[in-house]
């Protein structure tokens, strides 16, 4: 970006454009998608279908492996601040497309990061997994949220692992080609760790019922996944710390994964803001002072969203360069800055959609407006982890005023 007085000006917060070029490409194959998702998107969301065709175009071009390292198939978009304003492009056209493509190209970053970071055997597992990516051979979605019982591995006597336990919240299952499952290890002598698990879909024992009905976010087909002693091999898991073992280091990696999800709710909100104002535009006349203090008001609210969403991402994107600083300091750093801006976030583009709801009128509490999806879909950002509001409050208290206050 060019100043007035001809100087180079850094990288602003804001999300106003990319600041890669990998990032610019990924954006310039997005814009040829983006009236194809929105047209298809409220019939999506009414009948709680899956917009496959959608996700079928977006592979033709690459985008689904646009986070996989150019030397191994994909466009090389290396930015969390590049992945998450494309996600917030597409969420502006539909919440639920940019949901599940956040789980893939999070994927590629977060692989990408394992491949720096991670053990060898954990680095040659992240090679495997972008190689299928970069090739166009994996569709991959993420098994996080326990349903009710702890999802788990066992030795299998054979060198290997069986995984049981069920997930819910998976998003895109039923097109995913395989999943990366958090889960933890009941070894018959030691103490139980945290790993990953990666399985391919058609894995004996894992089934994905397609039986989402969510409230909002209906068209991202969040099903359950069970796992009924699904085989293992040793070499197809990252292993982690033990259980309930505070790591500071591993919350850099766990910033580089989930921040972009933000993107999605800074989306909702911008789009909300423009359907309303557009309403207000086309009611002709002077609107009434009430009126303009509200939309004055939508823009400082997204204007601070957009702005500390920003800035937390350009943090992200510095520290997890800065490979030499000590792992716990740089972990804890990339952490705060990551949940300021999503407790920002949360708060904010839940308030611009009601404001908006507001402005729009009665019509907009029906159940096929436009802005009624948005109200739904907005409020999936505080389940999102890391963190939970609560989990974030703990986090962010001890931050600041230490553990044993």
């Amino acid at each position: 970006m060019i100043s007035e007085v001809g100087g180079v000006l850094p990288h602003l917060a804001g999300l106003d454009a990319p600041v890669t070029p990998e990032g610019r490409r990924l954006l310039d194959v997005l814009d040829r998608h983006l009236p194809r998702i929105a047209d298809v998107s409220a019939a999506h969301d009414r009948e709680g279908t899956f917009p496959t065709e959608v996700f079928r175009a977006l592979r033709s071009d690459g985008v689904l492996s646009a986070t996989v390292p150019r030397e191994l198939g994909g466009m090389g978009v290396g930015s969390v601040h590049d992945v998450a304003l494309a996600v917030m492009r597409v969420a502006e056209a539909d919440a639920s497309t940019a949901l599940c493509l956040h789980m893939q190209l999070c994927r590629g970053i977060t692989m990408s990061y394992e491949l720096r970071h991670s053990t060898p055997a954990g680095q040659a597992l992240a090679e495997r997994i972008l190689r299928l990516m970069g090739a166009g051979d994996a569709i991959v979605s993420g098994a996080l949220k326990d349903a009710g019982q702890v999802t788990e591995l066992r030795p299998d006597g054979e060198g290997g692992w069986l995984l049981s336990g069920r997930k819910i919240l998976v998003s895109m299952a039923p097109i995913a080609t395989h999943f990366v499952v958090a889960t933890r290890t009941r070894p018959g002598s030691g103490p139980a760790r945290g790993a990953s698990a990666f399985l391919e879909a058609g894995t004996k024992g894992l089934t994905a019922p397609d039986n989402w009905d969510g409230m909002g976010m209906r068209a991202s087909a969040s099903t359950e996944v069970v796992f009924d002693d699904c085989p293992v091999p040793e070499e197809d898991l990252f292993l982690r710390g033990p259980v309930g073992e505070v790591n500071h280091a591993a919350m850099a990696g766990q910033t580089v994964s989930s921040i972009g999800l933000l993107g999605v709710y800074a989306g909702i909100a911008q789009s909300a803001r423009d359907i309303a104002v557009a309403g207000v535009r086309r009611r002709g006349g002077t609107p009434a002072a009430a009126v303009r203090t509200m939309v004055a008001e939508l823009d400082v609210k997204l204007y601070s969203l957009r702005t500390a969403l920003g800035a937390a991402l350009l943090h992200t994107d510095h520290h997890a360069a800065r490979t030499t600083d000590d792992p716990a300091e740089r972990g804890l750093r990339m952490i705060a800055a990551f949940q300021y801006a999503k407790l920002v976030v949360n708060r904010n583009a839940a308030a611009v959609v009601e404001d908006c709801m507001t402005l729009a009128g009665g019509a907009s509490f029906t159940a096929g407006h436009p802005l009624a999806r948005r109200y739904r879909d907005v409020r999936a950002g505080w389940f999102m982890q890391p963190f939970t509001y609560a989990d974030a409050v703990d986090h962010l208290s001890a931050h600041a005023l230490g553990p044993e206050s």
